[in-house]
């Protein structure tokens, strides 16, 4: 009688502690959140019409030998929407993005996670995820996951030799057929010719969830042979404020092969400006936050030298802004006279769900793609937890009841324990007297 007593009770204050938790926590943190949205508009208002810094290309005085040139890119907008209308674009549709390619250098620098809102209001604004040069550098709020906003986009381009015709870069301006758009059904293919006899194919493709793939396709109509080198780069301009959890990555993340996971922090790199990793065939690079990433995948098979950079960028005659950025290089590719070569780069920008991680880890072969989610100390414990909760979820439709669900299921695995100790407080309560 006793033992099923103690259980009602561990029960009912499960259920206490839970809405308990709604009331006094949640809900407050809610308010917040609107509060803090509504302080940001207020503030996107008052900064209309300043001058912003604008991002630039590879990190000056870090570059590695060969890295792209600076590009100032849209500099001075006043908001977000300014700077967007400074340069032709593509528009990109799919049901989980929205957004826009950038003709300027064929970056991806416009994108929003539809299925995602700053609050948990429908009605507010969804996720931005990439930003143009130019985007005005907004605080966030890393206890509601929203991120600070200003610049940040991700791009791949080919290096020429010294010498040697120009090949595509940032300050390519890219050619779309009219009315193009990128949706999972429709690819898009961009163009560029350098008047020397090299022509350029982009072709941009994305799935029905976050993952793009990008294609340069060379062909080479000169009379002699031509080395061209792929790069690729992620780079956020402007203080990144974190949620500061210790058992939390939140920074520039990345897997090299043999070399394996490499993680550094914002504050890491402060002290240690550049980081070069290993030449390796396999793995991928990039920069994540609490809930979302955005990470390059470069052509497996093919060697190629990851690092990630701190510069500071300077705004006019004001202070410098910090520049973060993970790139990476591949071994050069050798286009013959009158013939074609082909680069292939993937690159993921969404948000950090564990079946889709997970997904393309198993059907892209992406190493160790599932390290892009962060498990804390204690993964053997918090990564099965989940996917019971998870699993309770899907079955429930409800967290709390998930949550509660989990709490009898571990309170039943663990009641042969439990009852055996209310068994020996029981048998010390009777000789408690005598021992008096």
């Amino acid at each position: 009688m006793t033992d099923s007593r103690n259980f009602i009770i561990a029960i009912v204050l499960s259920i206490v502690v839970l809405f308990g938790w709604q009331y006094f926590f949640a809900t407050p943190q809610i308010e917040r959140a609107k509060q803090e949205q509504q302080r940001t508009e207020q503030l996107q208002k008052q900064q209309s019409g300043q001058d912003q810094p604008s991002a630039t290309g590879a990190a000056p005085g870090t570059a590695a030998p060969g890295s792209p040139a600076v590009d100032a890119g849209a500099s001075g907008a006043a908001s977000r929407d300014a700077a967007l209308a400074q340069s032709p674009r593509v528009a990109i549709e799919t049901p989980r993005l929205s957004g826009s390619i950038n003709l300027h250098g064929a970056r991806l620098d416009d994108l929003r996670l539809n299925d995602f809102h700053e609050t948990v209001s429908n009605a507010s604004p969804t996720i931005v995820l990439l930003s143009p040069a130019g985007t005005p550098i907004m605080p966030g709020d890393p206890k509601t996951g929203v991120e600070s906003q200003g610049p940040y986009f991700a791009e791949f381009g080919l290096l020429g030799e010294a010498g040697g015709p120009p090949a595509p870069g940032p300050e390519t301006i890219w050619t779309a057929p009219a009315g193009a758009k990128l949706t999972t059904a429709t690819p898009v293919t961009l163009t560029f010719d350098d008047g020397a006899g090299l022509t350029f194919r982009r072709t941009i493709a994305v799935d029905d969830k976050y993952m793009f793939t990008v294609t340069d396709a060379i062909e080479n109509k000169t009379g002699s042979a031509v080395k061209l080198t792929p790069y690729g780069r992620v780079a956020r301009l402007g203080e990144v404020h974190t949620a500061g959890y210790y058992i939390l990555h939140e920074g520039l993340i990345g897997v090299f092969g043999d070399q394996g996971l490499e993680q550094y922090t914002y504050k890491n790199l402060i002290k240690t400006p550049e980081f070069k990793a290993n030449p390796a065939q396999s793995g991928w690079l990039g920069i994540t936050g609490k809930y979302w990433a955005a990470a390059l995948v470069p052509e497996k098979g093919r060697t190629f030298t990851g690092r990630y950079t701190l510069s500071q960028q300077q705004n006019g005659a004001g202070p410098t802004t910090p520049l973060y950025q993970a790139d990476f290089q591949s071994e050069a590719l050798s286009v013959p006279a009158g013939g074609t070569a082909e680069a292939r780069n993937m690159m993921f920008a969404g948000a950090k769900q564990v079946a889709v991680v997970n997904g393309y880890r198993n059907d892209l072969g992406i190493e160790r793609f599932d390290l892009l989610i962060d498990w804390g100390w204690f993964y053997f414990i918090t990564k099965p937890m989940f996917f019971v909760i998870d699993w309770f979820y899907h079955l429930l439709g409800n967290f709390g009841l998930a949550i509660l669900a989990v709490t009898v299921c571990v309170k039943l695995v663990f009641f042969p324990l439990a009852n055996k100790s209310y068994k020996s407080m029981s048998g010390m309560k009777k000789v408690q007297p005598q021992m008096q």
